[in-house]
């Protein structure tokens, strides 16, 4: 942080608010991560007050898929009001931007569908159950099963290696994983009927083998309305989207009309 500060010339001072995302749930409210599965030792860290001590300003700290969310909606999609971001990277995860605005739920967790069982699938999830959607289309556990097949691979980054270098075995494995998302989404689609999804995370960069397994689950089991005009795309801002995000939500409360009133009343 300081180093960034540096490098733009800026002062520590001049900070008005800082935006991060968490690849876990986070309670929005206290901005604490609430047992992230694949980040041990994190559970109800004070995220916001470490920010808050060294540099004076608010953070705002949320799941990391949701800033995605608000990032691809804001620069890439900005006249959709209705968009579900999906995360396939080491886990998978969904954002949500409802009437234009990031939906979280009651709590926090909302999007969640990492942890949806898929079908009659037994495979073992780090959650402690088994047959979850991240237990059979996440980029770790598809990197786990090319393994056992005797090959080099030991993340979702490795998975699109093979992918994009014509190994047959990752290609199937990938396109069966866009099956089996899209068995999920299928369920979102109908149940939230988006105008827009969006695919990002790590194997979305073999978005044409991902896609092609995504669309034939969901045009095929989703209701024709809610398929009538949806948009089912690749990431537009990439590797980007998580830090656009945050910058947004850190953007949007520091301009927000209760900081804009404090700010001159003081």
């Amino acid at each position: 942080m300081r180093a960034l500060l540096e490098e733009t010339g800026r002062e520590p001072t001049t900070l008005r608010s800082i935006g991060v995302g968490v690849p876990g749930p986070v309670e929005f409210s206290t901005g604490r991560p609430v047992d992230p599965p694949i980040m041990p030792g994190w559970h109800q860290y004070p995220i916001p007050e470490f920010f808050a001590s060294r540099f004076g300003v608010r953070a705002l700290v949320d799941n990391d898929v949701n800033v995605m969310a608000l990032g691809e909606q804001r620069r890439a999609f900005p006249d959709c009001r209705y968009l579900l971001y999906i995360k396939v990277g080491t886990g998978i995860g969904c954002g949500i931007v409802a009437d234009g605005k990031l939906h979280r739920g009651a709590q926090g967790c909302a999007g969640d569908i990492g942890h949806i069982r898929v079908g009659d699938l037994d495979d073992p999830c780090r959650c402690g159950n088994s047959g979850c959607l991240e237990a059979v289309a996440g980029g770790a556990s598809l990197a786990a099963k090319l393994v056992g097949l005797g090959l080099d691979a030991t993340s979702g980054s490795d998975v699109v290696r093979l992918v994009r270098s014509g190994n047959r075995d990752a290609v199937r494995m990938v396109r069966e994983a866009g099956r089996a998302v899209g068995e999920v989404l299928a369920g979102l689609v109908n149940f939230f009927n988006p105008d827009t999804v969006v695919m990002g995370g790590a194997l979305a960069a073999v978005h044409d083998q991902l896609l092609a397994g995504v669309r034939e689950a969901v045009y095929r089991r989703s209701h024709p309305l809610a398929t009538q005009l949806l948009r089912i795309e690749p990431s537009r801002t990439g590797e980007n989207a998580a830090a656009v995000g945050a910058g947004i939500l850190a953007i949007e409360h520091a301009l927000s009309p209760a900081q804009v009133n404090r700010l001159v009343a003081g």
